[in-house]
């Protein structure tokens, strides 16, 4: 069976599942910023009571600070259109300093109290905390250690997951890789004072809308980030709130639009029900429990439509050796999120320029998840020389959709 490797839990995260947590974060992230785009702080409390504060903020906005924000989204809209090479966000930037220059956002910040422009230290080695050991042998130490490797690891490979999803060249992280990484940076960030670290959706969704190809966007992310930070931490200073709030409300709707529910619809009506649960989850307790409550939907209706407990988690497949080129893999039972792990792990290891056959005569239920795995791996393996086809009819499909979950017919399964 080989070496269990943490990184594989990324394959028992359904699909509708993983783009209602992209959706929810969105919804998060323009609830929360639009307060900052209306210049109003609102009270502390829950998620919900946040965004039921929106309409007191509303009435209460700082026109300065609207303006200021209305324009960064205008921007943000309009720019793409003109074709400019300039990336569009630091146009956003450049004239909300422009304008928080002649609001004098500096003097009426430190005139009532309030945060309209960015805030960090002027000394960079000020901001350097190292820590202290002497809780090092404690049970409450080692808990919390425990407890936020865990957290970190799940969340990276939630958000890692996501990512993928966004990728218009349809590739793969190496996740083992990515929790690795994050390891390691966690505990460098710790030895300087820094918190912990997590794979992020943001960041990572506009290097994706914004052409970036490779990590080594997020490498000179950092790097330039840095630069600044230690090198002109008064250019940082100067930049509006409002301004990056308009970035980040416009980042959240692009991750939360109609047209990703009516995508998710067109899978199939189970998989918004997925799709909306894990949304409801993630807004109304965290990211974790949104997730855990839209797998358990996910499993209660494969229950449902008849698969048996002993297939839920292992599936159960042949491989033949037509002839020298060809493979003929063929499924028994059911292929669902919950077991395809091995099936999966067998596709990514074989060699290019084979013919595969899928052989789904003795299936019964297939679901979406894997229909959509084994669509991205067909084209990533034509692309490679190779050929692929599919036998088997179905008896239903659960929508109109190309890869909706569907049950193959009774006579196939004989």
């Amino acid at each position: 069976m080989g070496k269990f490797k943490l990184g594989q839990l990324s394959s028992f995260f359904p699909a509708s599942v993983v783009h209602g947590m992209l959706a929810a974060i969105g919804l998060i992230i323009i609830a929360t910023q639009s307060h900052v785009m209306l210049g109003v702080t609102p009270e502390s409390g829950s998620l919900f009571s946040t965004i039921l504060q929106i309409p007191h903020s509303v009435l209460n906005m700082k026109p300065e600070i609207f303006l200021i924000s209305f324009l960064g989204v205008l921007i943000l809209v309009i720019w793409p259109l003109i074709g400019s090479r300039v990336p569009a966000p630091i146009i956003v930037v450049l004239v909300g300093m422009l304008f928080a220059w002649h609001f004098e956002l500096d003097h009426v910040s430190a005139a009532n109290g309030s945060k309209f422009l960015v805030s960090i230290s002027d000394n960079f080695s000020a901001d350097f905390y190292f820590p202290d050991f002497s809780k090092l042998f404690t049970v409450a130490f080692w808990e919390a250690v425990v407890s936020i490797s865990l957290v970190g690891s799940l969340e990276t490979l939630l958000s890692a997951t996501a990512v993928d999803k966004l990728d218009p060249y349809r590739r793969s992280s190496d996740l083992d890789r990515d929790l690795t990484a994050v390891g390691i940076g966690n505990m460098v960030a710790g030895l300087m004072g820094g918190l912990p670290m997590i794979a992020e959706i943001v960041r990572s969704s506009e290097n994706v809308n914004n052409g970036a190809k490779t990590s080594w966007a997020n490498f000179f992310h950092g790097l330039l980030l840095l630069l600044f930070l230690v090198l002109f931490p008064g250019l940082i200073q100067s930049i509006p709130l409002a301004s990056l709030a308009a970035l980040l409300v416009y980042t959240g709707y692009r991750l939360a639009s109609p047209k990703v529910f009516a995508r998710v619809m067109d899978v199939g009506k189970e998989q918004f029900l997925m799709f909306v649960v894990t949304i409801i989850g993630v807004l109304a307790v965290d990211l974790l429990t949104g997730v855990a409550l839209g797998i358990i939907v996910k499993l209660a209706i494969n229950l449902v439509r008849g698969v048996w407990l002993n297939n839920l988690f292992k599936i159960h497949f042949t491989i033949q050796q037509q002839d020298n080129d060809t493979l003929v893999i063929k499924l028994f039972g059911s292929a669902l999120f919950s077991n395809f792990l091995p099936l999966k792990k067998m596709l990514t290891e074989l060699k290019p320029g084979k013919t595969i056959i899928f052989d789904f005569t003795d299936g019964y239920l297939i679901d979406h998840t894997v229909m959509e795995f084994i669509h991205d791996f067909r084209q990533h393996h034509e692309a490679q020389s190779g050929r692929s086809q599919k036998i088997g009819k179905a008896l239903e499909t659960f929508s109109d959709h190309a890869l909706a979950g569907r049950l193959m017919t009774a006579d196939d399964r004989k």
